[in-house]
């Protein structure tokens, strides 16, 4: 045990450190001031619950270190004689897996992998998979409640995605390290946390991940599929929250906005909306160029992938753009942060997406806004964010209150200023862990 303790704390403290440091490495701005949310401190994260989880936890085997992936594994392949019509919602079949994060397997949190059915954009079935995460810790009082999660997932390519990340793969992603304290948060407070791909990770790429006509859907199909899981206990009535950041937000505010129709029958309570992309059109006119460039590329590429028919991509991509477009399909997020600073007229033959009517469509019916939650929701994105433009988060919200939602703005700070002055804060803010506290209340 004394062993186990020697390698396995160091090797948290320094998951922490490097989450702290990709913080100030990502944030950027110079004028807002630090936004006046409750700081999370370490002992809010690293709670005894938490380092019980590393404590009783293994160092993972040699076998175990590269986990099958996804394209190879049975697991992930859907049943050949799939009816088209079957009911989204449906769980296709689960299987208990450990969590893996750095070779650390931890104890107390029990798992599973999911294949389950959701809705394409002709409305017929299509196989997603996705991970539930169950700690055991007792709910403070009344049932278990269940947080549909959203990773800043932005990937292209199969074997990305939470299902596998979570499981050993794929640990290099920007997207697992930004979860880390929210969930941990989660678990803590003895949340179940359902994790959806968006997309079967089994299927090659490319994955439209930046669909929310897909992917809204596909975080509300994960939920109702978690609660068919007989192991997992989880009650029709599951109180759920939904938490999206980044890439996840646009998920999860389709979702927010699309349940009451959609999926009537899940008792959402609240929804946190972490540095979202609320227009496609308004988020690529101002990152083109930036720091953020190959994420803005990313996104287009994946709605070419979702829009197939609208979208003829090698017409529309330059030789440059081929050549980086190939690369990007089959590869994850990470490789996406080694392009900063090329504009999309030097990829796209008839320039930037947003103004091109191939995409213009697409682009429109993905916005967020054309619907209105039921539950409270609580905006919490960056006043000074090189990529997302606050004003649209803005809009979003007052839209959604002229339509009876209670909404909750709470800018985070991002700036150059609060990272100098407090990396910290600034760096919890980021990933949006001081939103936790109020989802947790509205599940109570």
């Amino acid at each position: 045990m004394a062993t186990r303790r020697t390698l396995i704390r160091p090797l948290l403290a320094a998951v922490l450190a490097a989450v702290i440091a990709l913080a100030g490495l990502v944030a950027t701005g110079a004028r807002t001031p630090a936004a006046a949310a409750p700081t999370i401190t370490p002992d809010r994260v690293f709670t005894p619950f938490i380092q019980d989880t590393i404590r009783d936890g293994r160092l993972a085997s040699r076998g175990e270190l590269l986990p099958t992936l996804p394209r190879d594994d049975p697991f992930y392949r859907p049943p050949a004689d799939l009816d088209p019509h079957t009911p989204h919602g449906t769980l296709l079949r689960a299987r208990p897996v450990q969590i893996q994060y750095l070779a650390v397997q931890p104890a107390h949190i029990r798992a599973w992998q999911l294949l389950y059915v959701s809705t394409g954009l002709d409305g017929l079935a299509r196989p997603v998979s996705g991970l539930l995460m169950i700690p055991d810790t007792a709910p403070a009082d009344g049932p278990r409640s269940l947080v549909g999660y959203v990773e800043a997932n932005d990937s292209l390519a199969d074997g990305c995605n939470p299902s596998f990340q979570w499981t050993g793969g794929d640990q290099v992603d920007p997207a697992l390290a930004s979860a880390m304290g929210p969930v941990a948060q989660m678990f803590s407070d003895g949340h179940a946390v359902m994790m959806s791909d968006y997309v079967n990770d089994g299927e090659s790429g490319p994955h439209p991940f930046s669909v929310s006509s897909l992917s809204g859907p596909s975080v509300l199909d994960g939920l109702t599929a978690a609660m068919q899981i007989e192991e997992a206990r989880l009650a029709p009535d599951t109180p759920i929250g939904l938490f999206g950041i980044a890439g996840g937000g646009v998920a999860a505010g389709a979702a927010a906005e699309r349940a009451a129709e959609y999926a009537p029958h899940l008792d959402i309570r609240g929804t946190v909306l972490q540095a979202m992309v609320v227009d496609p059109a308004s988020f690529e006119r101002t990152a083109d160029g930036g720091i953020g460039a190959g994420f803005v590329f990313a996104n287009a590429l994946g709605y070419a992938a979702g829009y197939p028919e609208d979208i003829d991509l090698d017409a529309e991509l330059t030789p440059a753009g081929k050549a980086l477009a190939d690369v990007f399909h089959r590869s994850c997020q990470a490789v996406y942060l080694g392009t900063p600073f090329v504009p999309l007229g030097a990829l796209f033959v008839n320039g930037r997406p947003a103004d091109n009517p191939a995409f213009r469509r697409a682009y429109q019916e993905n916005r967020l806004g054309q619907g209105i939650p039921n539950a409270p929701v609580l905006i919490s994105s960056c006043r000074d964010d090189f990529l997302v433009p606050y004003r649209d988060a803005e809009n979003l919200g007052n839209y959604y209150r002229s339509g009876g939602t209670d909404v909750t703005f709470e800018p985070s700070g991002c700036s150059l200023g609060d990272v100098l002055s407090d990396p910290y804060k600034a760096g919890t803010e980021l990933f949006g862990m001081q939103t936790v506290p109020w989802l947790t209340e509205k599940l109570r």
